[in-house]
């Protein structure tokens, strides 16, 4: 009883704290806008400046849903694959899909120097980069779903995934040696991420396929219970473990995909996430962990997100570095704190 009195405290202070975050990240940027402004802004209400309801309406609130949804995403999909690989150190894009779709980013930016001019246009606008992350991490789902059907063994899956990894990257370095500086810079920029940028069209896209890749996570809650027990213990349970498999790895493959081609790349949240739920709620029940991970990767997105503005200045620093440079600390804390408190 104390346990799950602790757990609704918990969900309380996160979804207040979700909320919170939410209007702080809006009013914090080069311009600081009160809370209040915030608030009038997003109710429908007339804001006291029309500069500052522009500039949320416009730019700091497609930024803000964009965190929350690439934060919710990459934290599930961290959670599905290191329970379905049973690895502490496995991410969203442990498939190869994050390479896939850097291999059709690199051929567009890199590439595009060997293509006419109004092709080269064409594929270097910004729906042109997002359809070639989509296309290079599509092929890569469907080699591992082809793959996933004819073998039995899930570690298996691990390594090819990481072999495509190797083998996308390989051909990326191959690319950026044959390209020009300006090439090199725009690819650079485009692998750091970037949460902004978005029209409402492209957030309303990304928001489809993060709702889809949820949903399907969602109904994987009870098999990802029994798959923590072993395969074989699971389906003695009556598991159709293929199936749940091939579940896991499609919604993964949605959320991870999308994510990246309309945001990059984005380290960090997909791997650390999942192991500060198991840390805060001390539980391995998905139940519990599936809700807990999405609202704790959405607030830790929108933490990085208002860091990365720099909050008085007009300076951003590429999202990548801040999710980083201030997960990596704080999961290496935990877990030595965790360590502490067991011996």
């Amino acid at each position: 009883m104390a346990n799950k009195n602790r757990n609704i405290l918990l969900f309380s202070a996160l979804a207040l704290g979700l909320l919170f975050l939410f209007f702080l990240n809006i009013s914090l940027g080069s311009i600081r806008i009160p809370f209040r402004e915030v608030y009038t802004s997003l109710t429908g209400g007339q804001s006291s400046r029309s500069t500052w309801e522009y500039i949320i309406i416009n730019y700091r609130l497609p930024k803000a849903i964009t965190a929350v949804l690439v934060g919710m995403g990459l934290s599930i999909s961290g959670l599905l694959m290191q329970t379905l690989f049973r690895n502490p150190l496995a991410g969203p894009y442990v498939l190869g899909l994050s390479s896939g779709a850097s291999l059709g980013v690199a051929f567009v930016i890199l590439g595009a120097g060997l293509l006419p001019p109004f092709l080269s246009g064409i594929l270097l606008s910004s729906y042109g980069v997002v359809l070639a992350s989509t296309l290079g991490s599509s092929i890569v789902l469907l080699a591992i779903l082809v793959i996933s059907r004819r073998l039995r063994d899930t570690m298996t899956i691990l390594i090819v995934g990481l072999m495509f990894g190797s083998f996308t990257s390989a051909v990326v370095g191959v690319l950026t040696y044959f390209s020009s500086a300006e090439q090199l810079q725009k690819f650079t920029f485009w692998s750091m991420g970037s949460l902004g940028n978005l029209s409402w069209s492209s957030i309303l896209i990304l928001t489809v396929c993060v709702v889809i890749g949820l949903l399907l996570s969602l109904f994987s809650v009870k098999p990802l219970n029994a798959l923590l027990l072993g395969e074989n213990y699971a389906q003695s349970m009556g598991l159709n473990f293929k199936r749940t498999r091939l579940i896991i790895i499609i919604a993964t493959s949605i959320l991870a995909g999308s994510i990246t081609a309309y945001a990059g790349p984005i380290a960090f949240i997909g791997l650390a996430v999942p192991h500060i739920a198991k840390l805060l709620f001390q539980t391995s029940n998905h139940s519990i962990l599936y809700w807990s991970t999405l609202l704790l990767g959405a607030a830790i997105m929108l933490i990085c997100d208002a860091i990365s503005q720099m909050p008085g200045t007009n300076i951003t620093l590429p999202i990548n570095a801040i999710t980083s440079l201030l997960g990596a600390p704080i999961v290496i804390w935990l877990i030595v704190r965790k360590r502490k408190m067991m011996g």
